[in-house]
Formats: C-alpha cells, sequence, structure tokens
C-alpha cells in the first residue's frame, strides 16, 4: 500500500463519520443490502481492487461491484451509499516493507471508499463499473451523475502533489490493503434510505461529510460485509 500523511488524518476523520453514523442511525429499520460477484468467504473479486500486479490492464481492476438494496420505506426521497474499509492499520510505518509483517492485531482505522448520495428513490442496484470502470490517474470526476452524486473517497488527500493520481477522486477506488498485513480487511457496504431528496452537498465533499447531513433524516438503512486482502492479495 502506498504511504501518504493525508491517509491517517482523513482515515481519522472517517472514523468520526462512521461512529456519529452508528450512534445516530442505530434505532433505523433494516434493508437489505448485496454485492454481486463476491468469491467463496464473501471475498471481493481482484477486479475490484484498486491496486493491482504492474502486467493488468487497467480495465481489468478497480471496477465496481454491482450492488442492490432493498427498496426504503414510505416517504424515502433518496439514497445514499458508502464503502468503508474497517481495518486500516494506523501505523503504516511497516506497510509493505521487506521481511516486516504488520500485527493481526495492531490498531485500526476506518478508510472511506466509496461515497455516493443523492441517488433517486427509482434506483436500487448499480451495475458492476457503473461507478468505476476501471483504473484510471486522478483526479476523477465528482458531481451529479444520473445514479447520484459523487462525494470524494479518501484517495483524494493520499498521494502527494505531481503524483498522477493526486487531486479529488470521486464515486468507487477499491482495496490496496498492505500485502504483509495477515488480517483480512473488512469492507462495509452501507446503503440509507432519506427522507430528503438531495443532503445540499456539492463540490469536494467526503463521506464524514455526508454522513453528517444525513443525521434526523434516516428512514432505514442496512449493509454488507466483505472481505479482501489478508492472503498476499494486498499491495
Amino acid at each position: 500500500m502506498f504511504r501518504f500523511v493525508s491517509l491517517i488524518l482523513l482515515a481519522g476523520c472517517a472514523g468520526l463519520g462512521a461512529t456519529v453514523a452508528a450512534a445516530s442511525y442505530a434505532a433505523a429499520p433494516t434493508m437489505a443490502v448485496s454485492l454481486e460477484g463476491l468469491g467463496r468467504g464473501q471475498r471481493l473479486p481482484p477486479s475490484a481492487a484498486f491496486c493491482a500486479p504492474p502486467s493488468s490492464a487497467p480495465e481489468t481492476y478497480n471496477v465496481s461491484p454491482a450492488v442492490s438494496w432493498s427498496k426504503g420505506p414510505r416517504g424515502t426521497r433518496s439514497y445514499a451509499l458508502i464503502m468503508t474499509d474497517l481495518d486500516v492499520p494506523k501505523d503504516l510505518g511497516a506497510s509493505g516493507r521487506r521481511g516486516a509483517m504488520i500485527a493481526a492485531d495492531a490498531p485500526r482505522i476506518p478508510f472511506i471508499h466509496w461515497v455516493l448520495i443523492d441517488i433517486p428513490p427509482s434506483i436500487t442496484h448499480l451495475t458492476r463499473g457503473q461507478e468505476s470502470a476501471g483504473f484510471a490517474p486522478g483526479p476523477r470526476p465528482l458531481g451529479l451523475t444520473d445514479h447520484g452524486r459523487r462525494g470524494a473517497n479518501v484517495y483524494s488527500n493520499y498521494y502527494p502533489k505531481g503524483s498522477p493520481l493526486a487531486g479529488p477522486r470521486g464515486g468507487y477506488d477499491g482495496p490496496c490493503p498492505p500485502n504483509n498485513d495477515p488480517k483480512p480487511h473488512r469492507y462495509v457496504t452501507q446503503v440509507y434510505a432519506l427522507d430528503v431528496a438531495k443532503l445540499g452537498l456539492s463540490g469536494v465533499f467526503f463521506g464524514e461529510s455526508a454522513l453528517r447531513r444525513m443525521s434526523g433524516h434516516v428512514l432505514a438503512s442496512g449493509s454488507t460485509t466483505a472481505l479482501y486482502g489478508g492472503d498476499g492479495t494486498g499491495h
């Protein structure tokens, strides 16, 4: 996994947002959420990963998985979707270092990979590749689409200025756990049914801002968890 100090700062903010979400929405009715194309043990396929061997063609990886959810209750005016890796090591000093292993019980922090809000109430399914058709250097488009408004994922501030990947990255960017981390990372895809058509966010906004705006507007929510890494598939 690449290293940059902004990862620590933004992942900490993502953790704050996740904490707010858990506290605010615990009583909301439950929706069914599912990801398609998972392998044995609910593992994300390599095609969903942000990192891949250099020989891989860009269109074969970082492809967003198909996701679907049950219809929200009466009064649902939009949906929001957030995918979070719950298991990023808090200390990335040993990430990818030859001969070093990250302890399985090392402290972990969340990392938000996908932010999509203002999803029209008529939409309860996103097709494979709809939010990312493959790997592309940054920045990547944010803003309004016909299936919702893309927020910035945490890779947006992950790369230093001058990197071909620097700049805001909208929509989906997939897993990239360290290849020397023995712990499989949990990727939680959470969908919220909201009583507002728009959250009033635009430009570059992150998942924690969306979670704060949802407070008091969640009619129902649901999640599903997939795994990736822990078996040498990370980078």
